[in-house]
């Protein structure tokens, strides 16, 4: 592979004319491709197997044009102070906005007028119209939307209070300035790494190249694949950390490669072949977990995983082809004046017979401070990340609801001056449908199954049961005391359907419970329950892969379990923020609950790739090393002297960008940013910078052993670039072609340094 690469490499920067030609045109497609595309909204929402979407499909079968999966919305009113809404100009405003609303748009299935529907508070300040439309809310056209949003604008110049809530109104997320500063944060950081301009804006260019197709295609795609605007943030959010990363590996080691006497295309190809064969490997790990997303079987979770997964794809791409074809026009100037400057100093000393030993950089310094105190960093960094998952085990998983969002929004507003006018439950209702198609006593047991509902602990109301036109199927409304997203309301989902499973025994009928409550809760049980399963999956692949790069057992042993610590470490964090509330204002958490169902897994296999990054480029320079003849501690420390400043930029850099969207309203994308940035930081800086050291320091030579029966069966991908060494070797008669990386000659030690 290292030896396709380098030939891959010297070719795009040959001919860097057609390759930056291709890519342009690529991104000017994808760019009209999204510009004459539909904007999306929201992606649709289906589990297959689930209780609550069996009881969906038997809806739409038996209620037909009953609308059952179709967007709602309620338009809720509140009196002025010493007012009722019963009153009769009060009344008439609304009458009038339920008689006019209709007309508004021809998606409107029905409009329920409030009075004849029992629709006010028991006090009389409170009043909500429902309105169903015919179509999801994915399909709800802009106009539709428009007319809803400006519904109720001559009561609120009578002096009511309208508020909007529903998926009716289900916003596009939206990426404000705090995206900004991440990227702004990951250039002044290429800045300092490098020290040179042109060497930090290449991997913000090439990755923002590389972003801009992949989400413009997801965009032109968006209706065709029912892709919701969430999967295009959540894809430009790992597009773009992994784009900067990879491009900012190839950089520097082109610039290693400048520095050891090679001409610019020799150094380009090199790059590309040694750590282009990381990037490849790095990029095959975040893919494989993203598209293994999809064996949860939920098909929104599948799309966003192979969304993200093709963006990735198109960042491996950029930093192999792109990248080299920049560095073409850069040529030596990505080293900067001074840095230039100072290796012509050195070249000078060391053809004088000096040897111009340099000052030991911080990675030097780290990687001997945990040589000589291995036990104390080992157990300083499993203690701390420990104590810092201890949360986790009080996880709660939910999806948001309207009671997630802003307060400045019109869809909390709505949702609050519910609970506060009927009680907290009316914003998420459960509907219980009887299936009687069997029974020869379909009425008499919808009768039964309302009765036993009623006497449930949790419920505030029960509505009486309404028949389809066959009579053979009744649904049944159910208000729950408590919230949508809360544990009581999930544990009466299950005391119904337990209820109604002994009436069903009795009978020929079918009882199932379903609404947008019960599907958040059947959604969150099987995220929940495929967790363990898709994590094992995730770890048992990471241990196998890193078998095959590093030819050792105990290696990828402790990468696993180095990926699980930091897992659990993020969710713990997670956990004590957006469920506990702990510096929830820092963060803009301004409603806690429940962790969003997707989360977990979603983190599990993103960082599980990013992790796999750091591992591949700082432990394939401590193999190189101990392969050519370092002892255990010494592999160690040339490890870190070359690839700790450049981890420590790229691991900086994904946490400037997934932190950026913490500031993000959406609920979800906002939990995603945070996640992610912690997870980051504490498997780059607590897991790879100080754990794996101290344990490949008391393991020593053990940390390399591979049966070898073992090393016979596994395929030699060659990541760390051997092959490519000793063709090099070959082709300039045995002797290397320049200085190796110590100012020596020779290539012993230059295989992966980046």
């Amino acid at each position: 592979m290292a030896t396709f690469l380098y030939k891959l490499g010297r070719f795009a920067f040959r001919r860097r004319h057609l390759v930056a030609l291709v890519w342009v045109a690529l991104l000017a497609l994808a760019g009209v491709g999204a510009a004459s595309a539909s904007t999306a909204t929201s992606s649709s929402f289906s589990i297959p197997g689930t209780e609550a979407q069996k009881a969906f499909d038997l809806l739409e079968e038996r209620f037909p044009g009953g609308s059952a999966d179709g967007a709602t919305a309620r338009v809720v009113f509140k009196a002025p102070d010493g007012e009722k809404m019963t009153s009769g100009a009060n009344k008439a405003e609304v009458e009038k906005i339920v008689d006019e609303l209709p007309a508004g748009s021809d998606q409107i299935a029905r409009v329920t007028d409030p009075y004849t529907a029992k629709a006010v508070s028991q006090d009389g300040s409170t009043a909500y119209v429902s309105i169903t439309y015919e179509v999801s809310s994915m399909e709800l056209t802009e106009e539709t939307r428009t007319a809803l949003e400006e519904t109720g604008a001559g009561a609120r110049d009578a002096g009511l209070t309208v508020e909007i809530g529903g998926d009716a109104l289900q916003a596009v997320p939206e990426t404000g300035a705090t995206e900004v500063i991440g990227v702004s944060v990951a250039a002044v950081v290429l800045v300092i790494t490098f020290g040179s301009l042109i060497a930090a804006g290449l991997p913000l260019l090439t990755a923002l190249i590389g972003v801009g197709i992949g989400v413009s295609a997801i965009t032109a795609l968006a209706s065709v694949m029912d892709l919701g605007s969430t999967t295009s943030i959540l894809a430009m959010m790992i597009g773009l950390a992994v784009g900067i990363d990879y491009a900012l590996f190839i950089v520097s080691r082109y610039r290693a490669e400048l520095t050891d006497g090679r001409e610019p295309e020799e150094a380009a190809g090199r790059a590309a072949g040694t750590a282009g064969s990381a990037v490849v490997f790095a990029g095959l790990t975040v893919v494989i977990a993203l598209v293994g997303l999809s064996v949860v079987n939920i098909p929104m979770l599948t799309k966003m995983g192979v969304a993200a997964a093709g963006t990735v794809v198109i960042a491996v791409l950029v930093a192999l082809t792109l990248v080299p074809a920049m560095l073409g026009y850069a040529g030596r100037r990505v080293q900067g004046r001074k840095v230039r400057e100072r290796h012509d100093r050195e070249r000078a000393a060391s053809a004088d017979g000096k040897v111009a030993e340099g000052r030991p950089n911080m990675g030097t310094r780290w990687a001997r401070f945990v040589l000589r105190r291995p036990v104390a960093v080992l157990l300083a960094g499993v203690v701390g990340l420990g104590i810092i998952a201890v949360p986790a085990s009080s996880l709660e998983m939910g999806l948001p609801d309207d009671g997630s969002q802003p307060t400045s929004t019109t869809q909390r507003k709505a949702y609050d001056m519910l609970s506060d006018g009927f009680g907290p439950g009316f914003n998420g209702p459960l509907m219980v449908v009887v299936d009687g198609k069997g029974d020869d006593n379909a009425k008499q047991t919808a009768g039964r199954v309302t009765d036993a509902v009623e006497d449930l602990k949790g419920v505030a109301a029960v509505t009486p049961a309404t028949y389809n036109k066959a009579g053979d199927t009744a649904t049944i409304t159910v208000v729950p005391e408590d919230r949508p997203s809360s544990v009581e309301t999930e544990n009466l989902v299950h005391a119904i359907r337990d209820a109604g499973g002994e009436i069903a025994s009795d009978s020929e009928a079918k009882v199932l419970v379903t609404g947008a409550t019960a599907m958040n809760t059947d959604f969150s049980e099987k995220m929940n329950d495929a967790l363990l399963p898709y994590l094992a999956l995730v770890v048992g692949l990471a241990f196998l892969l890193l078998m095959l790069v590093f030819r050792s057992v105990l290696v990828p042993l402790k990468a696993a379990l180095g990926f699980l610590l930091s897992v659990v470490a993020a969710l713990g964090a997670v956990v004590a923020v957006f469920q506990w509330g702990w510096l929830s204002g820092l963060f803009g958490v301004e409603q806690t609950g429940p962790v969003m169902s997707m989360m977990p897994i979603f983190m599990v296999g993103v960082v599980f790739g990013l992790a796999m990054d750091y591992e591949v480029f700082l432990v394939t320079r401590m193999r190189e090393a101990y392969v050519h003849g370092e002892r255990p501690g010494q592999a160690i420390v040339t490890g870190f002297r070359h690839g700790a400043r450049v981890v420590t930029a790229a691991a900086v850099i994904m946490m400037a960008v997934f932190a950026g969207f913490i500031g993000s309203g959406e609920s979800m994308i906002k939990m995603i940013g945070f996640s992610l940035a912690i997870a980051v930081f504490f498997d780059a800086f607590v897991v790879r910078m100080a754990i794996v050291p101290a344990v490949l320091a008391l393991l020593g030579d053990k940390a390399w052993w591979l049966p070898r029966r073992l090393d016979r069966l596994l395929p030699n991908v060659d990541v760390e670039g051997e092959q490519l060494r000793k063709m090099l070797e070959k082709e300039s008669g045995g002797t290397g072609s320049g200085p190796g990386p110590d100012g020596g000659p020779g290539q012993e030690k230059e295989l992966v340094r980046v």
